[in-house]
């Protein structure tokens, strides 16, 4: 089964809530999947031959919160290329913020990881608060769908 990092960056903890939730199917489904609430550059960089999911909210004008915007800015400067890694965003916003903000942290990060040329594992999922109030509601039914796609990987 599939060795998997889940990154967070959350403000409220309701990103944080989704990556536990997730971490545990994962693991139901036999998968080795571990979250990391302050996500660092070389624990990041360790799973460049596996699986890795971007779970965040969005603060402030469309940006990532300040516990995954350390990460994100240690690889904009670094830039290692991740090709062997496998990666899927969920992104969490509110789009009463515009087009342009909402579930901009996610998008910035998703951005970012095809610059690293890591290979989408599944589309990013934007969660507007908006329309879903229990992130799980948005969250399960996509998870549901990259773990098919691990099974096809195995």
């Amino acid at each position: 089964m599939a060795r998997i990092g889940i990154f967070v960056g959350t403000v409220y903890g309701g990103a944080s809530g989704l990556a536990d939730t997730f971490a545990a199917n994962l693991v139901a489904k036999g998968h080795d999947a571990e979250v990391f609430q302050e996500p660092d550059f070389d624990t990041f960089v360790s799973y460049q031959n596996d699986i890795v999911l971007v779970v965040t909210s969005t603060t402030g004008q469309g940006e990532l919160p300040d516990d995954l915007l350390v990460l994100y800015h240690q690889l904009r400067d670094r830039f290692p290329l991740l090709s062997a890694m496998h990666y899927a965003v969920a992104a969490m916003g509110d789009s009463s913020y515009g087009e342009d903000r909402f579930c901009g942290g996610g998008r910035l990060f998703d951005e970012l990881m095809l610059e690293l040329t890591a290979v989408p594992l599944h589309s990013r999922l934007d969660i507007d608060a908006c329309e879903t109030f229990d992130p799980e509601e948005a969250g399960l039914p996509w998870l549901d769908e990259v773990i098919q796609k691990l099974a096809v990987m195995s």
